[in-house]
This record gives C-alpha cells, structure tokens and sequence, in this order.
C-alpha cells in the first residue's frame, strides 16, 4: 500500500505559529512530519508521496533527515484548494489502495497494528472496500464527525463538518487517516471543486457503494489543528522516545552549577542552562536556546534560538528566535482553576486545558518584569514593553506597551 501524507495546508488556525507549515514544528530536534514517516517506515512501508505547497519548505526540510528504507517522492499543490485537489494533484503515482494521513501521525503504526487486529476492519474481507480512521471527543463541535448507522455502529454513512452544538450526529471525529480505493479519485471529478471536495467524495461514495464502511477503534490521537494541541503531540512524543523519564542532550550543552533538569526533556545542540534554574518535565529546547539563572521552564516547547532569563515560563509555546526579558512570568493557571479559553477569530474558544500559558510567534521579544496573563497569543515580529500587563492577543507586527492605568498600544 502507498502512504499519501497531506502536508500544503495554510494552517490558518495555528496562529501565530503559522509561518511555516505546522508539520514542521520541531519536538526533540526533529519536524513533527518526520515522525509521520518514520511511523511508516517501521510499519514496513517503502513510498510516501508527501504533498506539499508551492514554496517546497517541507521536501528542503526534509533533506537534513534521512530515513533508512523509505523514501518520500513530493508532489506540489500550487493552491491550497482542499484535501480533494491535494489527492487529484498525485492521482499520476496512485496505483492501488492508499493510506491518506495528515502530515502530524506520528502514531500512524500503532493506528494500523489496531486496525489489523480487528476483523471487521480489515481488507481482506470482501465487504470493506474503504475504512475512515476515527476516534472519540467531548467536543464534536470543533471537528469534522461521522454520521454512524444507528443499527451497526461500525458502519458510516455521511460526514459533517463542524456540526452545530447539540446536534451532532456522533462522538466519533474525523482524524485525517483513510485507506481508499483508486476508484475514489473518479468521485473527486465528479463532485467538482471545492474546499470540501473530499468530503463530498467519501459521502458520495458511501450512498452509491453498497459496502461496510467502518471507524478504526484507534489508540489515542491528537489533532493538531489550534497551537495548543503541541501539548499534547509533544507529551506523546516524549513518552515514547523518553520512557522511563530520561533527559536527551544534545551536543555543545553547557548546564551551570545548581540547575536542575526532571525528565521527560529534551535539550538540543548548543544550549545553556543557567546557575540555579529548574527545567521540569516536558520541556523541549531545541538548537541554541538559552535559560538564564535562576529561571524555572515546565511543559514548555521552545523552538531554535529562543532566549530567557529570570522569571517563570509554565505550559507555553515559543517561536524560534523569541527574546524573553528578566523577571518576566507567564501565568499558567486562572485564579478559578477553571478551564483556560482563547480568543481566536474574535472568539472565546475553549482549549480543553486547565493549564496554558502564552503561545509566541518568530523573532518576538517581550521586555523585563512583563506580566502575561493564561491563554495569551502573541504574534511573529512583535515586542512588548518592560513592566506591560498583557490581557489581549497581540496581533503579528505590533509594538505593545502597557502603562499603569489601562492598556493602550503604539505604533
């Protein structure tokens, strides 16, 4: 079976990380896609047709690392019009049934073991021409869900997208796995072009096809569609290549007198770890990052090149190149304990998190003694002043400053 990996996405909602397509975050000192194909490669499979967008950052980032036995092939979708367009663009290297999966399943061999295990999943009987990978959530409403025939819960009969809340057809969400048939593709002509293309693809299928169309019963797999579901890939990641919670140096690390590191962490290449600072468990420093004395880091993801000094950073995320100043606290909790919500598209939306700090694009710098509250999102190529209170997202570009009385920016 080929493995066709969907990777030329705007990836418009993981703001502000969304310089660089999302499957090129980096946990443990790799992009998240080469554990997709690593996955694969382990499975046994030899090709992977790796879709990308025009600027070709995915196939240029990938040549730093190599796999043994499989060798991706790249396929360029000049526009990002959908999943439908993305799998027509490789239609000339499809040759049999093929896995489709999103750029970010790393568990993608675990998925598969489940699935072979389970008999009513499998290809080799004669009634299951196709099989859509899903998973339980208790928020169907922020995903893409499967219709399921009330009289064989093993069987879908439609898709909906993003249902309104209290009228969701299941529990069971879409996770971007799909094993097709080569005849799919003919259905993708047919219903034409549009951003949800595929969508109507797989319902078109399903009503003129009379076969078992079933939800692999899946070990636990995230989405990776909002910035902070990287918790969860990161945790994932860690407790698989760091058991037993081990610490994984890198070259060139300098750890000064007193400081402290409790696994499950990474630290990349180059690194420096101040007197007396505390890394606890979950944090990824990649390449050149610098935690200055008396510093404390937990269930953080720092990408390259990211500098702080004296202060607090607890359950964030920040972009390569970000400054961060002495004596600077990232809130992690809300004085309820309650849950933590975003404000995304000029909505509050729920994280699903108790616990979340700020989330920071590329090469933005925040000065020293800065408050920055829970759920906080701070765009790329920003600053905010020394001694600011940040209450609000800050957009992309923008110099914040906040005084005493009240909050205001400037230009």
């Amino acid at each position: 079976m080929q493995a066709i990996i969907l990777a030329a996405g705007e990836s418009s909602r993981f703001w502000p990380l969304n310089k660089k397509n999302k499957s090129l975050t980096r946990i443990m000192g790799r992009p998240l896609i080469w554990y997709a194909l690593k996955s694969l490669e382990e499975k046994g499979f030899k090709e992977a047709i790796i879709i990308q967008d025009a600027s070709r950052e995915i196939e240029k980032e990938l040549k730093n690392f190599e796999l043994k036995e499989l060798k991706p092939k790249y396929v360029v979708q000049p526009v990002a019009k959908g999943m439908g367009d993305a799998l027509l663009c490789a239609r000339d290297l499809i040759k049999d049934y093929f896995l489709v999966l999103n750029s970010y399943h790393f568990e993608i061999k675990e998925i598969l073991d489940a699935q072979e295990k389970n008999k009513e999943t499998s290809l080799k009987e004669k009634s299951v021409e196709m099989i859509l990978f899903g998973s339980k959530t208790d928020q169907p409403w922020n995903y893409g869900i499967f219709e399921i025939d009330k009289s064989n819960s093993v069987r879908v009969t439609g898709l909906v997208e993003k249902p309104e809340k209290g009228k969701e057809p299941s529990d069971i969400r879409i996770i971007g796995i799909y094993v097709l048939p080569t005849n799919f593709l003919d259905y993708l002509k047919r219903v034409g072009e549009s951003h949800y293309s595929f969508e109507e693809a797989i319902s078109l299928y399903l009503k003129e096809n009379n076969l078992t169309v079933v939800v692999g019963d899946v070990p636990p797999t995230p989405s990776l569609k909002y910035p902070w579901d990287l918790f969860l890939v990161n945790r994932l990641l860690m407790n698989k290549y760091l058991a037993g919670n081990k610490v994984e140096l890198g070259k060139n690390v300098k750890i000064h007198e007193g400081a402290v590191i409790k696994g499950p962490c990474y630290v990349g290449d180059n690194c420096v770890i101040g007197n007396n600072s505390l890394l606890r468990e979950y944090t990824n420093l990649e390449n050149n990052c610098m935690v200055g004395a008396f510093s404390e880091v937990t269930r953080s993801i720092f990408q390259e090149d990211v500098h702080i000094h004296s202060g607090f950073v607890g359950d964030s995320i920040l972009g390569k190149g970000c400054r961060i100043g002495a004596g600077t606290i990232t809130a992690n909790l809300r004085i309820n304990r309650e849950e933590v919500k975003v404000l995304v598209k000029g909505e509050k939306m729920g994280t699903g998190l108790n616990s979340l700090g700020v989330i920071v694009g590329e090469n933005s710098k925040v000065g020293i003694h800065c408050s920055l509250m829970p759920g906080i999102m701070i765009g790329s190529n920003s600053s905010v002043g020394p001694n600011s209170l940040v209450l609000e997202n800050i957009e992309d570009s923008t110099n914040f400053y906040s005084e005493f009385k009240g909050v205001k920016k400037r230009a």
